[in-house]
């Protein structure tokens, strides 16, 4: 089973929809903020969700032996290392539209 870490705080709703589909689901919405304790853990997942406070470097790409996805939710993806994630191959997404009906 794909295991995925949200790393920053989503609502509820984003998570479920992970669990709905068969993936197994770890919320830690502050570890975002702990590079260190975050580089300790990411070699355990297959995916991680962030918004802004989680910093996807070069050293944690390294450190992160199965990832194959980083999704974004929100627009832009400049806390991300786009060019160390692409030489591992790992998908790099956001969802620019995420918030347009909270915005309107």
């Amino acid at each position: 089973m794909p295991r995925v870490l949200v790393s920053d705080k989503l609502s509820t709703t984003a998570v479920q929809i992970f669990r709905d589909r068969g993936i197994d689901v770890d919320y830690l919405p502050d570890l975002g903020k702990d590079k260190e304790k975050l580089l300790e853990v990411i070699g355990q997942y297959d995916g991680l969700a962030i918004r802004s406070a989680t910093k996807v470097t070069e050293k944690l790409i390294n450190a992160a032996t199965r990832l194959r996805v980083v999704g974004r939710a929100g627009i832009g993806v400049d806390n991300v290392d786009i060019p160390a994630a692409s030489r591992r191959g790992i998908i790099v997404m956001n969802t620019p539209f995420g918030n347009s009906i909270t915005t309107a």
